[in-house]
């Protein structure tokens, strides 16, 4: 589907802060080698907005995304800024997940390589053996491989089968977080691949894994809740500002 050619417009300091934060996602995503190619999708919801969100058009690396490149979609799956193509695939999955989830303001979808992996196994769950992948305890939901999303079904069947769930393990695929905001989001993708690696790397020796305790899993569940700020600040957006300030000194362009 290629897009008509619009102002790639922002009406407010805060689309422009979304913008600058999504940019800052992509270029990280990238950083971290959580990219595959031009392929995978990361989109926000505009700030104000209940039926629009940003989308990267088709055939930018993810490591040159900047501010003024997103299009703005609506819910309908039209363009109303922006210029450049937008790829099926990206429509029909993040569009259902967004619109069908007040908490999926911010959608991630990669097939970053240790999670991935993970969704290649015939049990590809997570497990809880190490305090990484403790955050994700009761919150990863699982969904076959069905091919390709061409079209709205697919989408509306990933986004069943997130529920209310935060992640989505896609068998045969990738994976899928989603957060109430850029931070938020991008602090679950990027512990989701450090847990993931953690448990391949363990694997690999041939010895068996010690999972943590249920009660012990339970109690640190609520521990990352009582300490989800330091300072009175949010951690996952001084994970993210620390992160951006990284960017600032090695490709502050990705704010333009």
């Amino acid at each position: 589907m290629n897009a008509h050619v619009r102002p790639a417009t922002s009406n407010s300091s805060a689309e422009w802060q979304a913008r600058v934060d999504l940019a800052a996602c992509y270029r990280l995503a990238a950083h971290f080698g959580l990219n595959e190619g031009i392929d995978n999708h990361l989109t926000l919801m505009v700030p104000g907005y209940e039926d629009r969100f940003l989308l990267v058009p088709f055939g930018l690396h993810w490591s040159e995304v900047k501010a003024s490149d997103f299009l703005v979609i609506d819910f309908a799956g039209r363009v109303l800024a922006g210029s450049g193509a937008v790829e099926d695939t990206a429509l029909y999955i993040h569009l259902p997940v967004h619109r069908s989830s007040a908490r999926a303001r911010c959608v991630l979808h990669t097939h970053m390589p240790y999670a991935t992996a993970l969704t290649m196994l015939e049990e590809p769950r997570l497990e809880m053996a190490v305090q990484s992948a403790l955050m994700f305890a009761d919150d990863i939901a699982y969904v076959d491989y069905n091919g390709l999303a061409f079209d709205a079904g697919e989408g509306e069947r990933l986004a069943r089968a997130l529920g209310e769930k935060s992640v989505l393990f896609m068998r045969n695929h990738g994976v899928l977080v989603i957060g109430a905001s850029v931070p938020e989001a991008f602090e679950r993708l990027y512990f989701l691949e450090r847990a993931a690696q953690a448990q391949i790397l363990a694997r690999s020796t041939g010895l068996p894994l010690r999972p943590v305790d249920e009660r012990i899993v339970r109690a640190t569940v609520a521990q990352f809740g009582a300490g989800g700020t330091v300072g009175g600040r949010d951690r996952a957006e001084l994970h993210f500002e620390a992160l951006k300030r990284l960017l600032d000194r090695t490709h502050a362009d990705y704010a333009s």
